[in-house]
């Protein structure tokens, strides 16, 4: 029995479906029901879909960054220890009237900057090098030395770098072997500053590498062939073109930095605090909620001016990688 063209193609299309796998099946199944569910129409919201969580995570940090304000804006009660009701600017004023806070703030601020710029010399250097290196085995050899510190706990290197640094250490043991005294490496400024840069570089190096590998070599092939020695082609070539990656990985450092806590108070040894132990303090050691929420949103607010500033002089556009291919 001969069926119509179309009935036929009807009954032929039946067939094959039903010699398709049943993975095959489930999956058409799949599709049907998420066509069903979510309508062509509405794929314009995918993206948003997937942001999705990342904007609850910023949302639940501004509702606590709304409570910080709120708090900060009630002075403590010394008679009863809690926050009064009605609204005053104490607490800035205290942050205005004692030169400490403005003493913490200015050796954060100073430590930030010196450690960000002596991370960005050592990652650029590194992170080129592992992008460019022809062994495979030294590529390996530089991953693991980058992943290495990740398993590692800050507050762990913080105690190691005691062990080596120490009085009775690693390093005023290989010295006193020459006869030289042993020297005060830890409990001061430069050694918080060196806890931090060696805490600071792998993070650097890896916001460095997407930069550099997005840079073709015959880029710099193309300048040693125009007359260019290393120099100029660094200067002028690499450098601009690595430049999203060495602002993101700057404003990364500065930021960590500024907020860090462990390192300045195990190597600092108490005696060089940053201004997140002024914060703990004001919480935990001087039980002033009030204190602590209005120094915590004076760190937020300088950080954020410095870094808007930092965006405004690279320019937004400059966070846009620009491969060399």
């Amino acid at each position: 029995m001969l069926l119509p063209g179309a009935t036929r193609r009807e009954f032929m299309k039946r067939e094959q479906e039903n010699r398709l796998p049943l993975s095959w099946k489930l999956l058409d199944g799949m599709e049907r029901v998420v066509a069903f569910v979510w309508p062509s129409r509405f794929r314009h919201a995918v993206g948003w879909w997937f942001l999705l969580p990342a904007l609850a995570l910023v949302g639940i940090l501004l509702i606590g960054l709304g409570y910080m304000v709120q708090y900060s804006l009630h002075e403590l009660d010394i008679s009863t220890y809690r926050l009064r009701a009605d609204y005053s600017l104490a607490n800035f004023a205290t942050f205005l009237e004692r030169p400490v806070y403005m003493r913490v703030l200015v050796r954060t601020l100073l430590a930030s900057v010196i450690v960000t710029g002596v991370t960005m010399v050592l990652a650029f250097p590194y992170a080129y090098q592992l992008v460019r290196v022809r062994s495979a085995a030294m590529r390996k050899f530089l991953l693991i030395a980058l992943f290495l510190p990740f398993f590692i706990g800050q507050v762990v290197r913080a105690y190691g770098w005691l062990i080596i640094l120490g009085r009775e250490g690693l390093v005023n043991g290989i010295l006193g072997q020459f006869g030289i005294a042993p020297l005060n490496l830890l409990f001061n400024y430069p050694s918080v500053v060196f806890g931090l840069i060696q805490y600071m570089l792998p993070f650097a190096v890896l916001l460095i590498i997407p930069a550099v590998a997005a840079i073709s070599e015959d880029v710099e092939l193309a300048s040693e062939g125009l007359g260019a020695n290393w120099w100029a082609t660094f200067r002028h070539v690499l450098l601009p073109m690595a430049r999203p990656g060495l602002v993101g990985a700057g404003i990364v450092v500065f930021t960590l930095t500024m907020t860090d806590f462990a390192m300045p108070e195990i190597m600092g040894g108490g005696k060089n605090d940053f201004f997140a132990s002024a914060i703990y303090d004001g919480f935990f050691q001087l039980s002033n909620p009030g204190l602590g929420a209005a120094l915590s949103i004076i760190l937020v607010v300088v950080g954020s001016v410095i870094v808007s500033g930092a965006f405004f002089l690279a320019g937004a556009a400059s966070l846009k990688a620009r491969g060399g291919g």
